[in-house]
């Protein structure tokens, strides 16, 4: 298994996904913003938390723009495993990878805390370690997660089982509490709360590590 991790400037969890990703056995590229092709043999791409570009602009819409990107966006198509988290969320939003986007939360504020996630399918590469409505603690750390997309987009991605977390109390705003979703191929998700923060009993809490050995375990037997 091989995992790229893009790094942008202001980048900070690209090591937390690192760590998790080796902690399944992953061997981990760190891929820089400015790099126009991915590592050979990738299976899964991470585009982690942070603030890429300092959130000068939309969340997520210089880095969307950067040499990797396009690479990434190759990737998914061709039917790679990309996840984002956070500030990777709002990256593969501004691609067009996901749709819909992540707006100033609902308060107003930066919120910085571990909230309950509904896993609300657990048919997916990513989810199929939990069971469909169990509830997992996950942190999340965002100014702007709060999920938005129009009517039809919102019925659409419930409509096709691609809702892949909810909020167990919504922090933020987002329509239908949504805190991930899935691309039509079930292959990209993005995620506003930070399983590769949960990932280790040392750091708190172990209930994102499902989502980790079951995305490894989908690679292996793919």
């Amino acid at each position: 298994m091989h995992a790229a991790v893009i790094v942008f400037p202001g980048s900070n969890c690209d090591r937390d996904l690192a760590v998790a990703f080796k902690a399944v056995g992953a061997k981990v590229s760190m891929v820089w913003h400015k790099d126009t092709s991915l590592p050979d043999g990738v299976d899964f791409v991470g585009v982690p938390g942070g603030f890429s570009y300092g959130d000068y602009l939309r969340c997520g819409a210089i880095a969307a723009n950067s040499p990797i990107c396009r690479e990434v966006a190759a990737h998914a198509e061709r039917g790679g495993y990309v996840v984002g988290i956070c500030n990777g969320f709002q990256v593969l939003t501004e691609t067009g990878l996901l749709p819909g986007a992540l707006l100033r939360n609902a308060g107003l504020k930066y919120i910085c805390r571990t909230v309950p996630l509904r896993v609300a399918t657990a048919d997916s590469d990513y989810t199929s370690g939990y069971d469909a409505g169990a509830m997992i603690d996950i942190p999340i750390a965002h100014h702007d997660g709060n999920y938005f997309a129009d009517g039809d987009t919102i019925a659409k991605l419930h409509g096709e089982d691609r809702v892949a977390f909810t909020y167990g109390d919504n922090p933020n705003g987002s329509q239908s509490d949504i805190a991930g979703i899935l691309s039509s191929n079930r292959r990209v998700l993005g995620m506003m709360p930070h399983p590769e923060r949960a990932a280790d009993a040392g750091h708190g809490g172990t209930d994102g590590a499902a989502l980790f050995r079951a995305l490894a375990g989908s690679v292996v037997t793919a």
